[in-house]
């Protein structure tokens, strides 16, 4: 059962990745367009605000952020490509359709119940529901795309093969799996209805306690607001304290304020008087910053010597886009699932952080990415904010979070990016300079037990993933024709290691397998 477990959470682990690949090049990318839409930089470098450069700005950060906002739907896609054994296309297509059907189902069924939101003021937010891909349905964040990209998966590799005869006949092959995700897609559309409201009611009731348990309830609500990220669910956290009278009242003469952000906003127009304590409810975005710093160098400097560039490449565009726009969901996602205690203890440390910033009167805007902190702060003066100190606290957070993800990336030996492990008798290999461009190919496909012994082919960051049948067949010295940097053997799984080029290597393998 344990091994069972084990193997199961290693290909969901394998499975994960392969959306996460694209999202460091949707990073590098979107730096530009938050440079050339941020109001602050386009104030100081006025040119920048031409109609040309402002329409180049907008594609590039209104587009890159319709992928990150629609996360749920690229993991579904995703994980289920990456989980089928064989015709990886039609797991993929598959997954989507039901992803279709299964938005379809949920929107049709509240709708028929009644419970449909009506928009609000801010639209659907703080309701528990948002627009998917133009749909309004149950706020379930990634949850729902993870949960149908790994049935389909499964549901593809267990029935994909099965045959029918007669008048059911259609329904053979992969067409079959396909009509049983319908129904499934169906079911859970209409299921999610019931289930997730009730979810969604115990984590807005923690609410109340948070209100009234002063540095107690500050914590926890730091916490949950980081630790209920991949689940969409800390909408539901922290929308409440900034927009309704959770969050506070002010009174303004015959006006009454309410909601943690918008009595920001008033005092911010009031010179001489201090911020309200709920102004810290804003605060929880300083761990969307400055914790990041720290995060991305540990995985640098935690990654294998030889992943060590390849590790740069991913994370760098990653952490600069923390830094400049405090959206952190990419980096996220690559060690929430591959080293989940590092995200627990992350959330655990958001909440302390934030009491801390009570604690030591640091009022000071932390949200929009470092330049807005400091252009925000500094027109607001160090007596209202205590900026110099939030920047202080900022530095010592990058470092300590450094410190302390390197010791247990380490100690526990924890499977963050670049920390690919590579078998001890594993040689570099050579390919030798006579050989035919597709003969080091060849090599590898016999050295892995030839096409018959692979069942199936796969690729993370930098490794070439093959299931085998037969793993006595393998033979290093055929898959050392092709430079590698190692290869490890459990079993049936193989995984050869040939950084960042892999997905080139595996595109040649598939090839030469169609054409052998």
């Amino acid at each position: 059962m344990k091994e069972k477990m084990k193997s199961a959470l290693e290909r969901f682990s394998k499975a994960i990745v392969q959306p996460l690949m694209y999202l460091s090049v949707a990073g590098t990318v979107l730096i530009l367009g938050i440079l050339l839409t941020n109001g602050s930089i386009t104030a100081k470098i006025p040119f920048l605000q031409a109609a040309p450069f402002q329409l180049v700005g907008k594609l590039i950060y209104n587009c890159l952020m319709f992928l990150i906002n629609n996360l749920s739907v690229i993991f579904c896609v995703g994980i289920a490509g990456a989980l089928a054994k064989k015709n990886k296309g039609h797991a993929s297509l598959i997954a989507l359709m039901s992803y279709f059907l299964f938005l379809n189902a949920n929107n049709i069924t509240l709708s028929f119940i009644g419970r449909l939101a009506e928009m609000g003021p801010l639209g659907l937010y703080g309701t528990g529901q948002s627009t998917v891909l133009g749909i309004q349905v149950l706020d379930m964040g990634v949850f729902s795309g993870i949960t149908l990209g790994c049935l389909t998966g499964y549901v593809f590799n267990k029935y994909g093969e099965k045959q029918f005869k007669g008048y059911f006949s259609m329904f053979s092959g992969v067409r079959f799996p396909f009509f049983l995700l319908i129904l499934l897609s169906l079911f859970l559309g209409f299921g999610a209805s019931y289930v997730w409201p009730v979810v969604q009611r115990g984590i807005s009731a923690l609410t109340d306690l948070i209100k009234s348990s002063g540095n107690v309830g500050l914590y926890i609500y730091g916490l949950l607001n980081k630790l209920l990220v991949p689940t969409g669910l800390h909408h539901l956290v922290y929308a409440p304290f900034q927009f309704t009278d959770v969050g506070g009242t002010l009174v303004l003469g015959d006006q009454i304020i309410s909601g943690a952000y918008p009595i920001r906003v008033a005092e911010m127009n009031m010179p001489g008087v201090p911020f309200s304590p709920s102004t810290y409810y804003n605060s929880y975005t300083f761990n969307n910053l400055f914790p990041y710093i720290g995060i991305g160098l540990a995985f640098i400097t935690t990654a294998r010597k030889e992943n060590r560039e390849n590790t740069k490449a991913v994370m760098f565009p990653l952490m600069l886009a923390a830094i400049l726009s405090a959206i952190t969901e990419p980096m996220d996602f690559l060690f929430v699932f591959a080293a989940p205690l590092l995200f627990v203890v992350h959330s655990l440390i958001s909440g302390g952080l934030l009491v801390l910033l009570k604690v030591l009167s640091i009022p000071a805007s932390t949200s929009g990415g470092i330049v807005n902190i400091m252009i925000s702060n500094l027109a607001l003066g160090v007596e209202k904010t205590n900026w110099p100190l939030l920047l202080l606290l900022g530095a010592v957070t990058a470092v300590g979070y450094y410190f302390l993800f390197v010791f247990l990336i380490k100690k526990l030996n924890l499977k963050t990016p670049g920390r690919e492990l590579i078998a001890e008798d594993a040689g570099s290999g050579e390919t030798a300079a006579s050989q035919s461009k597709d003969e080091p190919i060849r090599k590898l496909i016999e050295g892995l037990g030839g096409k018959a012994n692979i069942e199936s082919l796969d690729n993370c960051f930098t490794r070439l993933r093959v299931v085998v049948k037969d793993g006595s067949l393998i033979r290093d010295d055929l898959i050392n024709t092709m430079k590698n940097s190692g290869i490890k053997k459990n079993g049936t799984d193989i995984q050869i290691v040939f950084g960042m080029q892999v997905p080139a290597v595996k595109s040649q393998v598939e090839d030469m397998l169609e054409r052998m």
